[in-house]
């Protein structure tokens, strides 16, 4: 319990050491700069489309930045409800990890405002018509009815992906907006503590549960991706025929096809694949489950993974 409590005290100086604030140190009064990219090749597959120009080229990163933020911003509203729920037990018990996870939640409530400003400064600088289909609280509902095992495995997989993205791809890119760039910078101070009491909280459902109720976790995680992969592939249709109602191309049905299929695919990477295949996440669900139980999960990855031979390479 020392050693728990203890990480749970690291993170809480982390929180403490990285805090920041929206308009102060985030946007400063800045703008997203329509004439640069928004997301980086490494995310947005969008060497798949050698069709394209340059300026198609920057505005499909636009339009999948602007989706790109809006899924975390989907995201963090179930995931801050679920600490939330957490912190409840160690009301009279923990309290500094109770402390732990009210920060937590409380910067998952700062992050939903931020890609709220994200989605408004987005549609400043882009055409009328981007529409994003999932409804938050909807899917929130949706996922808090599983399991909290199933819940927390994909939460850790996405905070760990999320820090990813940020290191290898976002990073390191010097061609897109300066401010799409730090937004997720700013971001992924503070997932990093995230990601570590994600662990401790998957770790201590997992030692509470039998082997039915592992089974069952189990099961819903693989619902839950499922249902992660429904929104994705449905947005894809959707923000195809947004670029392509404005792109300067003017996609004919074969190009349009073309660009749904990239769109998939890097939805796809970003949101599910990069995830399953970040080594932290894969350690730890070998330490969680049984091999027949991976078995299934890998199963039910396959149809989503058959693009990936190689996975697309950070850039």
């Amino acid at each position: 319990m020392y050693a728990y409590t203890e990480r749970f005290a690291r993170c809480i100086d982390a929180s403490k050491r990285v805090r920041w604030e929206i308009e102060r140190d985030v946007i400063r009064g800045r703008t997203l700069d329509p004439d640069m990219k928004f997301l980086p090749d490494g995310l947005s597959c969008i060497q798949d489309l050698d069709f394209l120009d340059n300026d198609d080229k920057r505005f499909l990163s636009q339009v999948q930045g602007r989706t790109y933020a809006n899924v975390f911003g989907l995201v963090e509203r179930f995931i801050c409800a679920k600490v939330i729920e957490l912190s409840h037990d160690y009301l009279f018990e923990n309290q500094v990890a109770l402390e732990g996870l009210i920060r937590f939640s409380d910067e998952e409530i700062k992050h939903q405002e931020l890609f709220r400003r994200v989605e408004r400064m987005a549609a400043a600088v882009m055409p009328d018509g981007y529409r994003f289909c999932a409804d938050p609280n909807e899917v929130a509902r949706a996922v808090l009815s599983k399991s909290t095992w199933s819940v927390l495995a994909l939460t850790c997989h996405i905070e760990l992906f999320t820090q990813m993205h940020y290191r290898q791809s976002i990073a390191p890119d010097a061609t897109l907006s300066p401010l799409f760039k730090d937004l997720f910078q700013f971001h992924w101070k503070e997932e990093s503590q995230h990601a570590v009491m994600d662990e401790l909280e998957w770790r201590r459902e997992d030692a509470r549960l039998d082997a039915a109720q592992r089974d069952q976790g189990v099961d819903q995680l693989i619902e839950l991706v499922a249902a992660v992969d429904a929104i994705v592939c449905n947005q894809a249709e959707v923000d195809t025929d947004y670029f392509c109602l404005h792109s300067g191309c003017r996609c004919d049905e074969s190009q349009r096809d073309a660009v749904v299929r990239t769109l998939k695919k890097a939805y796809r990477w970003q949101f599910i694949i990069s995830g399953v295949q970040h080594p932290h996440f894969g350690k730890v669900l070998t330490e969680l489950t049984c091999t027949a139980q991976r078995d299934r999960i890998g199963h039910a990855l396959a149809p989503i993974m058959e693009d990936f031979e190689p996975a697309p390479a950070a850039a």
